[in-house]
């Protein structure tokens, strides 16, 4: 029998920007600024909510979820983006590679899902708001975010291993800032169609099918508040899942623009600069959106970082007992 000649890769280059090495200082500063922002807005996130009993509810139990999976996605891409930016490229093993891969898809994929829930959520909260304690209990919660966790990161699972078993015999450069699933599939010397097809039946329980449930959602929910006879009324409905609703549209949108747009005659770099809208832009996003658009999560920030007034006759003192806010010093 007569074997092929070739040598597997052990290592892949990533070229990042090559066309814009002449601000890659500009772009490092902007990224770490981004990259810091996003790691501090969503544990800062977590934090209000874990600690604010007033928020200690289904809707911001699904919001600290979404707050981690947006750090799982910000950790596995911005890193390694930030060497590219230092060193005008970087190198990484293809087990690296690989595993930058499997956290950004399998992050990707937990988004969808909690945003599928989180939809549901305030379904039952504007259409079923009787049943919706006895059905959204914490329980039935927790069930929800394990299936979310479990189901995304056990399916990509799958997928990365059905990658890793094809052969990778060069080249083992990728014109990109990260490990995407069409780069890393061109370095392939293998077929690759069944990945390919996987990756479409993949694409319906994870996208497709959460992406419908969402969609009709909502229309329940616009239905119901269009019902509601004041305008008051239906001002403080809609503003319940305003967030989650604009979340949503910037969430799919950049997914349709990367992903649906037909990539013929496109260029590497507009390529790039959709994938910089899902892979850093929308993990700093979310937080900023429920922190600025939700009064309770604002109320709560605000709570949190007040400093307790002096009680007259003790002046520049505070009373035993009493603290300081952790943003008042």
């Amino acid at each position: 029998m007569v074997q092929s000649n070739f040598t597997m890769i052990n290592e892949i280059h990533l070229l990042g920007f090559p066309n814009l090495y002449h601000l890659n200082i500009f772009l490092f500063i902007l990224f770490f600024m981004i990259y810091h922002l996003t790691t501090s807005g969503n544990l800062l996130l977590i934090v209000v909510v874990v600690k604010v009993r007033s928020l200690h509810s289904p809707m911001y139990l699904f919001l600290t979820q979404l707050s981690l999976s947006d750090m799982i996605m910000a950790n596995s891409i911005s890193p390694i983006l930030l060497h590219v930016l230092v060193d005008q490229q970087t190198t990484v093993t293809f087990a690296g590679c690989l595993a930058q891969f499997y956290f950004f898809s399998a992050s990707l994929a937990l988004e969808s899902l909690l945003l599928t829930v989180m939809s549901y959520d305030r379904y039952l909260a504007i259409c079923n708001p009787l049943r919706y304690n006895t059905i959204m209990n914490y329980i039935f919660c927790l069930k929800l975010i394990l299936f979310s966790w479990l189901l995304s990161f056990s399916v990509i699972l799958n997928h990365v291993l059905a990658i890793s078993h094809l052969q990778f015999c060069g080249p083992n450069i990728i014109d990109h800032f990260f490990c995407d699933l069409s780069p890393l599939l061109e370095l392939s010397c293998s077929d690759t169609n069944l990945v390919q097809i996987e990756v479409t039946i993949l694409t319906i329980p994870m996208a497709v099918i959460p992406f419908l449930l969402i969609i009709t959602s909502y229309c329940y929910i616009i239905c119901t508040i269009l019902r509601i006879p004041s305008v008051s009324g239906r001002q403080k409905a809609f503003s319940t899942c305003s967030s989650h609703l604009t979340v949503v549209s910037i969430y799919y949108g950049t997914l349709l623009c990367t992903y649906m747009v037909p990539t013929q005659g496109q260029s590497l770099t507009v390529s790039k600069v959709l994938s910089l809208l899902y892979t850093v832009m929308i993990p700093l996003i979310n937080p900023l959106i429920y922190s600025l658009r939700n009064n309770d999560i604002r109320e709560a920030f605000h709570k949190i970082c007040s400093i307790p007034e002096a009680p007259q006759g003790e002046t520049g003192q505070v009373r035993q007992g009493h603290t300081i806010g952790p943003c008042g010093a």
